[in-house]
């Protein structure tokens, strides 16, 4: 019941407004001699995640920040500092102090979730109180450019998300939180038919580490390679068209120090099936250094699993 889930999601949803004094210069400010900037003006959305008030956004909606107010479905402010942040993913983690208990979003499993499945868009933009839209889960693990060196996997989905939803909430038909939307491609700026969220098994992680550990902890299994597809399996004279080929072994990682080796082509790990390099950073940005890994994968033409440690990197 959309009803009953938009009720229990839309007081856990919060107006993240954040200012700053970087701003340009205007043509007035030149004729008329002002030495200040114009101060820069930042607008979103974000989830509270505990009843003591911790919230999650996106790290863009805040990150030339000096300045972060809160605004409740309910309209009480609050000031806000930044805990911690992590640019890759694009999410941070605010805190507000308050005397009340607050409604706050459960984290549900996003490697659960199917495509297909209806979710519910969430967000606060414009200070509007919440905005409620609904929508479909399009696709998982989508890397929206495979070259630009950024690990990204996200939620896609037909539910509309607009400027200023941004760190605003994406949920199940249980009304858990399954991830964080982030961005639209649109030629416009403006929604044109699918949306992107980060994925909430990644954010639970950042904020847990952020906490525990101040800074976001990376486990890394410590090959190189590429996600193969019909192409680069004629190039590479093998018969696999799905799964992650491994063309360098880090000296040192998890992967060399399970016998993995140069060739091998991974399948799953932890029975998630690898087909795309998003799979593969995907599930891995929800584990930690010394979390141990099940991957399975072919060489020569058997299937053989190995029991991986993800190390942390030392750069």
């Amino acid at each position: 019941d959309f009803v009953e889930i938009a009720k229990k999601s839309i007081n856990k949803v919060v107006h993240v407004k954040s200012s700053s004094t970087g701003g340009d210069y205007s043509i007035e400010d030149f004729i008329f001699g002002r030495s200040q900037r114009r101060p820069q003006m930042g607008s979103g959305s974000g989830v509270i995640i505990s009843s003591d008030g911790y919230i999650i956004t996106n790290h863009h909606v805040i990150e030339t920040a000096e300045d972060i107010q809160i605004t409740t479905n309910n309209n009480q402010s609050y000031d806000a500092i930044i805990i911690g942040s992590d640019e890759q993913n694009d999410i941070a983690l605010l805190k507000i102090e308050t005397n009340n208990e607050l409604p706050y979003a459960v984290f549900g499993d996003s490697d659960s979730t199917q495509i297909g499945e209806w979710v519910l868009a969430v967000g606060n933009p414009y200070n509007l109180n919440s905005t409620v839209t609904a929508g479909i889960i399009s696709s998982k693990s989508r890397d929206l450019n495979e070259f630009d060196q950024k690990n990204q996997s996200f939620i896609q989905t037909d539910a509309a998300v607009n400027f200023g939803n941004s760190g605003g909430a994406l949920v199940n038909i249980q009304g858990e939180l399954i991830g964080i939307n982030t961005l639209i491609q649109s030629m416009t700026g403006g929604y044109v038919g699918y949306s992107f969220a980060v994925p909430s098994n990644t954010v639970r992680k950042i904020f847990e580490d952020i906490l525990e550990y101040g800074d976001v902890q990376k486990g890394l299994l410590g090959v190189r390679g590429v996600a193969l597809r019909s192409s680069y399996s004629k190039q590479l004279n093998i018969e696999e068209t799905e799964g992650f080929y491994i063309d360098v072994i880090e000296p040192g990682f998890g992967a060399d120090n399970a016998g993995l080796q140069k060739g091998d082509i991974i399948k799953s790990i932890d029975d998630v099936k690898i087909n795309r390099f998003s799979d593969l950073s995907g599930y891995l940005s929800s584990k930690r250094p010394g979390d141990k890994v099940k991957v399975r994968y072919i060489r020569d033409k058997e299937l053989i699993t190995a029991s991986v440690t993800l190390k942390k990197s030392s750069n």
